[in-house]
């Protein structure tokens, strides 16, 4: 069931860009994502270090020493989750990651539309790492996608998934940032802003604690939750997330989002490659249209 109207909804084909986070080591972070997450260097200047995979940026680390840690139960980024095309490909990067930095493993888990293994990265960022199954096998019911937090066992994912004589190769295969989770401090005015005002459909909810939105029948592009952080107000500058970037298809689709996001009163800073703005905790998105 849509939540909101046609007209008022992202396009069916966005997808969701790279994600900047503000680092206190540039060098630590740049070495965990370039040799545990097996992301290319793809440019490093002035302080900034841009991450992806082929020629598609994933994750920017932006030096900013200055700041500190966030609170515990402060608003801001839950992970960064990033999608790789096969199974063989997410195997290999989990492998190198558990042989690299064991200790930043916290969890997996088969959530029915996908399979997923979860790590922390040496200042506090959650990462996923996860392969999609087909849409075929996603379960729909009145507009609601079916998932779950099944058992995932490492070991015998990797025995069965990794080819170590290939695993070297993986790293120039293609990945993408499939969703991005938050920690926000209500649904209902996280369901305001982005299901009613953004754009968004919602996709699922968990026990009244997390909810989950997506563009085009994703199963979730973005996601919101409590667990840690209700009653959280707007953020204060902080290590961690920096900017969550979404593009969208064509430039009319971003002026028509411009002129959504205005006629709710959400102030926007438009410099005409890209529409940005803040969320009500204060994490920051930017929205353009796709390279």
């Amino acid at each position: 069931m849509l939540t909101t109207s046609g007209a008022d909804l992202l396009s069916a084909d966005l997808s969701m860009g790279a994600v900047t986070l503000r680092v206190a080591d540039l060098d630590t972070m740049t070495d965990y994502y370039r040799d545990a997450v097996r992301l290319t260097v793809l440019t490093s200047d002035s302080g900034r270090v841009t991450l992806g995979r082929g020629q598609t940026p994933l994750v920017v680390l932006d030096h900013a020493p200055e700041l500190k840690h966030a609170g515990a139960r402060q608003a801001g980024l839950f992970h960064i989750a990033v999608l790789f095309e096969t199974e063989a490909d997410l195997s290999a990067v989990v492998y190198a990651i558990a042989s690299r930095h064991p200790a930043s493993f916290t969890g997996s888990a088969d959530h029915l539309v996908s399979k997923a293994f979860y790590f922390t990265d040496p200042e506090g960022n959650g990462v996923e790492l996860y392969w999609d199954r087909d849409r075929t096998a996603w379960s729909w019911t009145h507009g609601r996608v079916e998932m779950n937090n099944l058992l995932l066992d490492p070991n015998q994912y990797l025995r069965e998934h990794l080819d170590q004589r290939t695993a070297e190769q993986t790293a120039a295969r293609p990945a993408t940032v499939g969703h991005v989770h938050l920690c926000v401090g209500d649904l209902a005015t996280a369901r305001r802003f982005y299901v009613d005002q953004l754009g968004f459909e919602t996709t699922a909810e968990w026990r009244g604690q997390a909810m989950f939105v997506s563009a085009g029948g994703y199963h979730h592009h973005m996601a919101m939750n409590t667990w840690t952080s209700a009653g959280a107000g707007r953020r204060r500058a902080a290590l961690g997330l920096g900017l969550v970037r979404i593009e969208l298809p064509e430039k009319d689709h971003l002026g028509s989002l411009g002129e959504r996001l205005l006629h709710h009163r959400v102030p926007v800073a438009d410099d005409g490659r890209a529409v940005t703005f803040d969320d009500p905790w204060g994490n920051r998105l930017e929205v353009s249209v796709k390279p």
